[in-house]
């Protein structure tokens, strides 16, 4: 392959970007140096893979006759997003006033077009298992809609490590950006300096104990 003065990127995303920086790696992996996902796996739960369908439609319809600012006055209030409201009332608050700028056609595409009709993390085993880009999943403890699927990709993909944070929900890197950029640095730190290992394959055994030599 011809070089054509390509430098592999550090790679984050959070949410929708969580969903597409997981892509990249799984498409583009010689272009990744590394993965940053945080809070993906929305939709996931093959249990609940129809309501969420609909869920994005009722959305999708909310914007479109609505407008963005009535749209997301429940969605800013969803279960894994009144954590920064407790947290950070005026952070929040900020976080709606940008959210209510978006575009109300935008948002509903971006729904219908995107996150009704990506696979879920559950549909990428395969390509996980096989993944070797480091890779940092993080998740809110109390996002249960995504700590399940991080779990999964943490037991799939060997290049994976996991961090659950506590007592937060979706948007880490905004509910908690002091401890975002702390762990975010220590991997990020490892991998630039050669010292990020892959997950030992011992490690995967289904015995609690080690097996005799």
């Amino acid at each position: 392959m011809r070089d054509l003065g390509i430098r592999r990127a550090h790679v984050i995303g959070c949410s929708m970007g969580g969903y597409a920086t997981l892509h990249f790696g799984l498409r583009y992996a010689s272009m990744a140096r590394s993965l940053t996902v945080i809070g993906a796996g929305y939709g996931s739960d093959p249990d609940k893979r129809a309501q969420f369908l609909r869920d994005t439609e009722v959305m999708a319809r909310r914007f479109e006759e609505l407008g963005t600012p009535e749209a997301i006055t429940t969605y800013q209030i969803g279960p894994a997003r009144v954590q920064l409201q407790n947290k950070d009332p005026r952070g929040f608050k900020e976080l709606c006033e940008a959210f209510a700028d978006h575009s109300p056609l935008g948002s509903a595409n971006t729904l219908r077009g995107v996150q009704a009709r990506r696979p879920t993390i559950y549909n990428l085993a395969r390509g996980l298992a096989r993944m070797s880009v480091p890779t940092h999943i993080i998740s809110g403890d109390e996002d249960t809609q995504c700590l399940e699927p991080g779990v999964f990709i943490k037991r799939t993909c060997p290049a994976a490590r996991l961090t659950v944070v506590a007592a937060t929900g979706h948007a880490v890197n905004i509910e908690e950006p002091d401890l975002f950029n702390r762990i975010t640095d220590e991997f990020l730190s490892l991998v630039d300096s050669g010292r990020w290992r892959p997950r030992d394959p011992r490690s995967h055994s289904p015995s609690p104990r080690a097996r005799k030599a």
